[in-house]
């Protein structure tokens, strides 16, 4: 064995090790980046009647409203929560929402109910949520059934 592959097999151990410990740092790093993920409706939407999953790949969010005060659970915990009302004219009206008992359901009071309590009557609602640098949007129709 000439002293070029002695060499390398001494310095070989430290370079896997260096690779593994800059992969982490890469993939940490692509994680924080801002992303834009559409959540799209699973089934038909009835947050009255606690029915409606918004879905991203294995992410999901559940929107419901309980007594005036609009509900989102959603499978991963989040930093933070918007959900929106928009009317007619297309203009949202913005309703930050805190955190309940963990970052998985947060909640605020809303309009919602008064809008939608008689059956068959629709709204238009938006979301987003984020987690660590990702923003999930969505916006989709809710139509109380009951």
């Amino acid at each position: 064995m000439n002293r070029h592959t002695k060499l390398a097999l001494m310095v070989a151990p430290f370079l896997i090790l260096g690779g593994y410990i800059a992969s982490d740092f890469y993939v940490e790093h692509q994680a924080k980046k801002n992303k834009l993920i559409t959540l799209v409706p699973f089934g038909h939407c009835d947050v009255l009647n606690q029915k409606c999953i918004l879905k991203s790949g294995e992410f999901e969010v559940n929107v419901f409203d309980e007594n005036g005060i609009t509900t989102v659970n959603s499978t991963f915990p989040l930093d933070k929560a918007t959900f929106f009302i928009v009317d007619s004219n297309d203009e949202p009206t913005a309703y930050p929402l805190g955190m309940k008992e963990s970052p998985y359901y947060w909640k605020n009071k809303t309009k919602l109910r008064s809008l939608i309590s008689n059956k068959g009557d629709k709204a238009k609602l938006r979301l987003i949520a984020s987690i660590k640098g990702g923003q999930y949007i969505s916006e989709f129709y809710t139509q109380t059934l009951k």
